[in-house]
């Protein structure tokens, strides 16, 4: 029989979240609350938007899927993330009143970085960040829908970070050796992500997910995952191998497209409702309770 090789980063990562299985630990336990605190405010739950970009309008709704995934974080409650988009866009965002984290993308234009930036904390974003994942291709510098992307040292992202008074964010992060760079840079929060198998082969997020919390010990940076996250068992694993949250992807589209923000809040609610019984069943009363012990990995 041919050995059959997979080169999808994303089937990688299913299969290595679908190996976690889940003990039960009932007695004693308690109904679980997801309530998540980051940065001196208080969450719904661990569950966040992902930072998509470029959503238009889904099936001749006013509204682009932008803003209607953002309403929805709002009425939830949870944390919501946006990606590539120019200041006019970030706006109607902003205008819709969720607590929003703007991640901004590698541009060879140093100034429209820190332009983007400015806008998104001046516009009373919760925080701003950088996909550091966008930064190459396949011919060298990525270009996306006509931006040229360029290198990012040390120096320029600390002096992002310095620049801002906001918890600073970096998406892309799939190593002990990046994680802890993001923490000596300043960096609030890092986001273990793929990007969705930009990189052929990458290590699936669970897998590296555990030795970065080990190296970022006693160290105060937020851990979030994406990757592969379409349901409250997917988010429970992230937490219990050393998350603090998890934002959701692609499995939200559907939802989205169909039932604009009234889906969204509908997905979200469920997802959420499935990691509140799984702590329920799991015996953790508390999101920052969540550990390894009712994990096993085949």
């Amino acid at each position: 029989m041919a050995y059959s090789r997979i080169s999808d980063a994303n089937e990688i990562t299913a299969r290595y979240m679908d190996s976690i299985l889940i003990k039960e630990c009932l007695i004693d336990s308690v109904v679980a609350d997801t309530s998540t605190e980051l940065f001196g405010t208080t969450f719904s739950s661990p569950v966040m938007t992902p930072a998509f970009s470029h959503l238009k309008q889904f099936n001749g709704r006013e509204l682009t899927g932008l803003e209607e995934y953002s309403i929805a974080a709002k009425n939830m409650n949870i944390l919501n993330f946006v990606g590539m988009m120019e200041n006019d866009m970030y706006k109607r965002i902003a205008d819709t009143g969720a607590k929003t984290v703007r991640i901004v993308k590698p541009y060879a234009d140093n100034e429209k970085v820190r332009d983007q930036m400015r806008f998104a904390e001046d516009n009373g974003a919760f925080g701003i960040g950088m996909d550091i994942d966008h930064i190459f291709g396949n011919d060298g510098l990525d270009v996306v829908i006509g931006e040229q992307m360029a290198v990012q040292t040390s120096d320029m992202i600390g002096s992002y970070i310095a620049s801002t008074k906001l918890p600073f964010f970096i998406k892309g992060v799939l190593s002990e050796e990046e994680a802890v760079k993001c923490a000596d840079l300043g960096a609030k929060a890092i986001i273990v992500s793929h990007h969705h198998g930009r990189l052929p082969y990458a290590v699936p997020p669970l897998m590296v997910l555990p030795s970065i919390k080990k190296a970022l010990g006693g160290r105060d940076v937020k851990i979030i995952v994406d990757c592969s996250i379409s349901s409250g068992a997917d988010v429970y694993k992230c937490l219990a191998l050393g998350a603090d949250a998890a934002a959701v992807g692609r499995s939200m589209l559907p939802s989205l497209e169909e039932g604009g923000t009234e889906g969204m809040e509908k997905f979200l609610s469920d997802v959420n409702a499935e990691l509140r019984y799984i702590m329920s069943c799991t015996g953790f009363a508390h999101v920052e309770d969540i550990d390894d012990r009712c994990i096993v990995k085949t």
